[in-house]
């Protein structure tokens, strides 16, 4: 990547309350719930590490410390498992803390991802940046980040990840209009709505937890005022942004899970344990049991 285009940041928006898992996450951040033997939000850490991006700032709030502990050191079990011989654990537990810069903002109120991103501008200051929501999981061989980034690099402009959803779900997520492609095959945006009605959708592509922002998103965002609920709408700021500057859209199919729903996450859970020499026979083992049951 050419050096003046290049992103180095990246935000993870972890504030939310993770009500569609009650009572899982009542006394727990659903960021920290497991999907085999980690936790989801270290997926999404890997991801971003992987593309490249090893400043992470991770925007958290009440109730979740337990993110923070997690990517740091803990001596006591370190110390538990080097007397304990079990190196081969000790080496794993070690790595997650190595994995990159963590910094850490407290979202005072959770008044929307908008509000979320908007903390990180101390931080980001005057550069590009992404978002990875925490909430979505992407396998990492789809190269979904690295291509957003790559396609950055060649042509820098605030650059969203859409894939083609359903009827029934276009209400659940923001929803962009476009204008054709630009050279590279990235779609053009040219309008986005939160969570549409399907009649009031202008197209059947959906944003999927990953982004690639300029810095002028901020002062989008300061523009921006609050809806329901008092949230400020990160879709709001990005259809003010695409107003002033380039919006582009890159499509993926496959790999992506949402893991604050229920049958998503359980499919992730299986799903990536399949990809686990480790543990995959016994888990065919036992579907292949189940499926004759």
């Amino acid at each position: 990547m050419k050096n003046s285009n290049r992103v180095k940041k990246a935000i993870i928006p972890a504030a939310g309350l993770g009500t569609r898992f009650l009572p899982a996450t009542k006394a727990q951040p659903k960021e920290m719930l497991p999907v085999v033997d980690k936790p989801a939000i270290q997926y999404v850490v890997e991801e971003a590490v992987a593309a490249g991006l090893k400043d992470l700032l991770i925007i958290t709030g009440r109730g979740k410390r337990a993110i923070e502990d997690h990517f740091d050191r803990s001596f006591e079990l370190e110390h538990y498992l080097e007397s304990s011989g079990r190196l081969s654990e000790l080496s794993r537990i070690q790595e997650i803390a190595q994995l990159a810069d963590f910094h850490y903002v407290r979202q005072a109120s959770p008044r929307g991802l908008g509000d979320a991103v908007s903390a990180a501008k101390s931080h980001v200051g005057n550069e590009p940046f992404a978002v990875l929501l925490a909430d979505d999981l992407m396998d990492i061989k789809e190269g979904v980040l690295n291509s957003m980034l790559q396609a950055y690099s060649n042509a820098p402009s605030t650059i969203l990840a859409l894939k083609e959803v359903s009827d029934e779900e276009i209400s659940l997520y923001g929803c962009v209009e476009i204008d054709g492609e630009d050279s590279s095959g990235l779609k053009i945006v040219t309008g986005i709505v939160e969570k549409p009605d399907l009649i009031d959708a202008p197209s059947n592509l959906a944003v999927m937890g990953r982004y690639v922002f300029t810095p002028s998103i901020f002062e989008a965002l300061n523009e921006v005022t609050p809806g329901k609920g008092g949230e400020i709408q990160l879709t709001d700021a990005i259809d003010i942004q695409l107003k002033n500057e380039p919006v582009r859209g890159f499509v993926f199919s496959k790999g992506r899970y949402d893991i604050g729903n229920k049958i998503d996450y359980l499919r992730a859970t299986i799903e990536i344990a399949l990809t686990r020499p480790d543990i995959k026979d016994e888990i065919l083992k036992f579907i292949k049991k189940i499926s004759l049951s």
